[in-house]
């Protein structure tokens, strides 16, 4: 490489090592750290800068348009998911209610069953149509017996009070007013 005009010492502006001075060998070695840190650190700047630039060449983007378009994308893929996920839920939670209807009917169903199994007896049949229809068979006596417990109290107005008349005041008014 040097023979194409560039001169292999790593000290700026091509000189060679100079005939001056030495510093101190921990100042020089610190200097040379820090200094090659930073060139270090340049260097990975750089290099991310190269391949930044050399993208936004690629796509001919600048940073502020890129942020936009990632963010277009990133909406755009939420929007995305959002409806299936809408609509995911809300057939999950038709489900679990329809499952729950199920089990109430499927339990009502059994219950039906179990009614129906209880009437194909004819014992059964003949005990509910005596308790329900008050049916009796031939040769039989029905007796009746009411308890005073079981008779409803009748609502019937004491001798010294007058009925109450059922119908709107202005009815009861005219009827006060006219004598009935």
């Amino acid at each position: 490489m040097a023979e194409r005009g560039r001169p292999r010492s790593r000290r700026a502006g091509g000189r060679a090592q100079s005939s001056s001075p030495r510093r101190p060998e921990r100042e020089r070695t610190q200097r040379d750290r820090t200094r090659r840190d930073g060139r270090r650190a340049r260097l990975r700047r750089g290099l991310s800068a190269t391949r930044a630039s050399g993208a936004a060449k690629v796509l001919g983007l600048s940073n502020t348009r890129r942020a936009a378009v990632a963010a277009i994308v990133v909406c755009a893929l939420a929007f995305t998911v959002a409806v299936p996920l809408r609509t995911y839920l809300t057939q999950r939670s038709d489900m679990t209610v329809q499952e729950q209807r199920q089990a109430e009917l499927e339990a009502e169903v059994a219950d039906w069953e179990r009614r129906k199994a209880q009437l194909e007896d004819p014992a059964q049949i003949e005990a509910e149509a005596r308790r329900r229809l008050r049916y009796v068979m031939p040769g039989e006596t029905p007796y009746m017996v009411q308890l005073p417990e079981d008779k409803p109290k009748a609502a019937q107005p004491a001798p010294d009070q007058e009925p109450e008349v059922d119908g709107a005041w202005y009815q009861r008014l005219w009827e006060g007013t006219a004598g009935r």
